[in-house]
């Protein structure tokens, strides 16, 4: 007797948060070519899918449900060929529900609402949907299969539930964001469901930039003792095949095309890349504006924007001043000229001059100070906020998580932006993602990586003037962004208290200007935005 087989397609997709009818026609064709191409039983969207993920907000409109309720009835017409299983939100009363429907043969088979909703870091689902009730498990061609949504892997007891309810494979559509190893966070824990249960799971998930999230695939299946069988590629549209054959409790998945992961640098730059050129496409930006300093960070968000845009979308700005090194200005046109982009310079003499001629009444008398030293930074960003309105071009802004984390930025100046690329990323992890770029392609100049950090706004000026060293910032801030720690508990790790209790200061006054800072690709555990909600008026003292 031939054993029960089910072929499915996982289709790994780059969705548009609220484009509901260019999303469902996107998955019609995708279902339509993939029948077309034959030996296939099912295809796997991933969570929420109809709407993209995550909608937030829109879920509330009534424009956007009646969307939804549309655009499942044409995906229902749609599965006459092939069976289709994919995420929306279901409507039922006056709940919502994170869902996924089975259509076959034009029918509706079944079924699921997601159980298990989180509510931490930079999800907030509690906000808006009701959680399910229970395990759905269904048939399809002789194979009982439970359905899962992102969370419910997370939490035991949704799998264990389904696995009880017969299941004999649990496939579960997925909307997670990537942050540093979480692939193999992933992949570690669907082999501890699988061999909690006994079960095979399947994993679909999204792909793409969406605003501060990057989605980057990762597809992947386990069999029952939790050994990786196949994995679609990272940050890339894709489909992975796989068949399960035999039934209940001896259902097994068959090996399948299993992609390398990336390592590190490689992962966080592609995730760069992703958010930069999904956030520039989706909102309609023909192209980026930017200034290039001469400095590793604007050097770094060049090569991105090149890479995630082309170089005929990108426009590169020198805005020297007296205190700019010779250096700075040959190293910037040589980046330039060797991603060949459209490079400009435009010196801020007289913006500055006229600034404090304008001001001159107001301030005599009164020293010199960091206010003299913004007007540089603010008239830079007055000509790149110009260039935008005038060319329609976003300007990216340059700016590392280790500067936005103790506000060594300038408001209206180099913070000036729609989108903050690598807001996310430590000072040290900036040098270690150049030198990952140089490797695939040398455009960064090599005096740009070695040359000590500078803002060059004051004559001699280094970073180190006014910070610690980075290797040292960057553990204090690690150690307080991502592990909650304490003065005291930071200093016992080998750290100066006095030192770490300058630099928790210094984040704390700073919280009223990352509040005014633009978005930016989410590559940690936590990033300055959805993730982090401190007070800007607080009395407490670390």
């Amino acid at each position: 007797m031939t054993e029960p087989t089910l072929r499915i397609a996982i289709a790994q997709m780059n969705l548009l948060v609220g484009d509901v009818a260019g999303n469902v026609r996107r998955m019609i064709e995708v279902s339509a070519g993939l029948a077309a191409e034959g030996d296939l039983d099912l295809v796997v969207f991933p969570e929420l899918a109809l709407s993209g993920y995550p909608p937030e907000d829109l879920l509330f409109h009534a424009g956007f449900r009646k969307q939804v309720e549309e655009a499942l009835a044409e995906l229902q017409a749609a599965s006459e060929k092939v069976a289709i299983l994919a995420g929306y939100p279901e409507y039922s009363g006056h709940s919502i529900f994170n869902a996924a429907v089975l259509f076959s043969g034009g029918r509706r088979l079944a079924g699921y609402r997601k159980c298990a909703l989180p509510n931490y870091s930079v999800f907030d689902e509690q906000r808006y949907f009701t959680p399910g009730s229970g395990p759905v498990v269904v048939r399809l061609n002789g194979l009982d299969v439970g359905i899962a949504i992102c969370e419910d892997v997370w939490e035991p007891g949704p799998v264990v539930a389904a696995a009880r309810a017969g299941a004999g494979v649990v496939v579960t559509l997925n909307g997670s964001p990537f942050e540093l190893a979480k692939q193999q966070r992933r992949e570690a824990l669907l082999a501890q469901r699988a061999r909690e249960t006994g079960v095979p799971i399947i994993y679909a998930n999204l792909v793409g930039g969406q605003d501060e999230l990057v989605f980057d695939g990762g597809s992947c299946a386990v069999d029952a003792g939790g050994e990786l069988l196949a994995r679609a590629p990272a940050f890339a549209e894709s489909v992975l095949r796989l068949s399960i054959t035999g039934s209940g409790p001896e259902a097994r998945v068959l090996p399948g095309a299993t992609a390398p992961l990336l390592d590190e640098e490689a992962s966080v730059y592609q995730a760069l890349v992703t958010g930069v050129r999904d956030y520039v496409r989706k909102n309609g930006f023909p192209g980026v504006v930017l200034g290039l300093s001469g400095g590793i960070d604007s050097a770094l968000t060049l090569a991105i924007a090149v890479d995630a845009l082309g170089r005929e979308a990108v426009q590169a700005v020198m805005m020297p001043y007296r205190y700019t090194s010779q250096m700075s200005l040959e190293d910037a046109q040589a980046q330039a000229e060797s991603m060949n982009v459209d490079y400009r310079v435009i010196p801020i003499e007289p913006l500055v001059a006229s600034a404090e001629s304008a001001l001159e009444p107001l301030f005599a008398g009164l020293p010199a100070d960091t206010t003299e030293e913004n007007l540089q930074s603010r008239s830079r960003g007055l000509l790149l906020m110009a260039i935008s309105n005038k060319t329609g071009r976003m300007v990216l802004a340059t700016g590392n998580k280790s500067e936005m984390a103790v506000g060594y930025a300038t408001l209206y100046g180099d913070m000036a932006g729609g989108f903050a690329p690598i807001k996310d990323c430590p000072k040290s992890l900036v040098y270690r993602l150049a030198r990952y770029r140089n490797r695939q392609r040398p455009v960064i100049p090599e005096r740009v990586i070695e040359r000590p950090p500078s803002a060059e706004l004051r004559p001699d000026q280094q970073d180190s003037d006014s910070l610690p060293p980075y290797d040292v910032l960057d553990r204090i801030l690690d150690a307080l962004i991502l592990e909650d720690r304490s003065v005291d508990e930071i200093a016992a790790a080998g750290l100066d208290a006095g030192v770490v209790a300058r630099v928790l200061e210094m984040v704390r006054r700073a919280e009223y200007k990352r509040r005014q800072a633009p978005p930016g690709v989410r590559i940690s555990s936590r990033a300055f935005g959805r993730d982090w909600r401190y007070p800007i008026t607080s009395g407490y003292r670390h």
